[in-house]
């Protein structure tokens, strides 16, 4: 794939209209992600990266553990739908995205299986709704008529604000009148000193240096409401996971041994490791913000997946009219038969 394709400038509403991609542009892959030469499976994975960021697969590759697996990277995503959709059409082998965006692009009849979580949400790496230290928001009841900046719509933050607005007693009328919009992440911290919001999702490094700077605090996190949860996963198509099972094997198993060496691994450490693998790979990129990298925030040992983790949110998208209620089914979305870390 050309370096094109990840370059092409478009905006994160455009990017979630993927979502509604037809089976049918699904099936039309190109022949790279479906099946290797002679009946042999692929052992080459194409895949995109994040800017000035170490994927759970790059740790992997770096440490050894995807044995005769390879990486082939060919850009990098701005947002996990594109990074799903990428893979369901085959331009990649694996990408990953929010669970709900799972849900919706499954909905679709897209033939995707989640393999192994990718991202979550603890006490070190957690979204957070901030506020101005004096604002006089106190309660989701407060947040009626107010404007609430998040990085895009209909994703995991708009899911978090809607959770908590339930939980807070709002009815459906009254959270309507909370208004969600979409703020660049680099932008949230400026227009909430600003006020030109009045209250903002800050995640990873961002939110520590508006913490470090002051005058700013939090109404609620993410794990504060839900406690520590997985939030997104890596998925592949049905097809290529018939076709190539140990490569799937191999892919997956290391991803689990990548996240629990950097769950046991001190932090110094880890960080030091990122640094190495973004300085060697040459895409002149800044590592000053690996510097405060503490946790991939999975939830589960070796990023195995339950149900629970797809449940919440296909609730959340049944209520909301997104997806027919009942259709789908939590279990049928993703599988562990290809982990082989920490089996029972």
């Amino acid at each position: 794939m050309s370096a094109a394709f990840t370059t092409t400038r478009t905006s994160r509403r455009q990017f979630l209209t993927l979502l509604g991609i037809s089976a049918a542009a699904v099936s039309c892959g190109t022949a790279t992600a479906s099946g290797g030469a002679g009946g042999g499976q692929i052992t080459s994975l194409k895949y995109q990266g994040a800017v000035g960021a170490v994927t759970l697969p790059e740790l992997a590759a770096d440490l050894g553990y995807l044995g005769d697996v390879t990486l082939d990277w060919v850009g990098n995503t701005i947002s996990g739908p594109q990074d799903i959709q990428s893979a369901a059409t085959g331009q990649t082998h694996f990408g990953s995205a929010f669970n709900g965006a799972v849900i919706k692009l499954a909905s679709t009849k897209a033939p995707i299986k989640a393999v192994i979580s990718s991202y979550g949400s603890d006490q070190y790496s957690y979204g957070g709704y901030y506020v101005l230290e004096d604002s006089p928001l106190r309660s989701a009841r407060d947040l009626i008529g107010k404007k609430v900046g998040m990085n895009t719509l209909g994703a995991h933050y708009q899911a978090l604000l809607d959770i908590y607005l339930s939980r807070g007693g709002l009815s459906k009328e009254d959270a309507a009148k909370v208004e969600p919009l979409v703020v660049p992440p680099v932008n949230t911290e400026q227009s909430l000193r600003q006020k030109q919001i009045e209250v903002g999702v800050l995640t990873g490094v961002l939110r520590d240096k508006a913490l470090a700077t002051g005058g700013i605090r939090p109404l609620f996190t993410d794990v504060q409401l839900l406690g520590p949860f997985s939030a997104g996963t890596y998925i592949m198509t049905e097809r290529f996971i018939k076709q190539n099972p140990d490569t799937v094997r191999t892919f997956v198993t290391g991803v689990a041994k990548a996240i629990e060496w950097s769950r046991t691994t001190a932090r110094e450490e880890v960080i030091a490791r990122m640094t190495e693998i973004v300085k060697k790979r040459g895409r002149n990129e800044d590592t000053a913000t690996l510097q405060f990298w503490r946790s991939y925030g999975v939830a589960e040992k070796g990023g195995r997946i339950e149900d629970k983790e797809f449940q919440l949110w296909l609730d959340w998208l049944g209520d909301r009219g997104e997806i027919k209620k009942g259709r789908l089914k939590a279990a049928d979305l993703y599988t562990n038969e290809f982990n082989g870390h920490g089996k029972g």
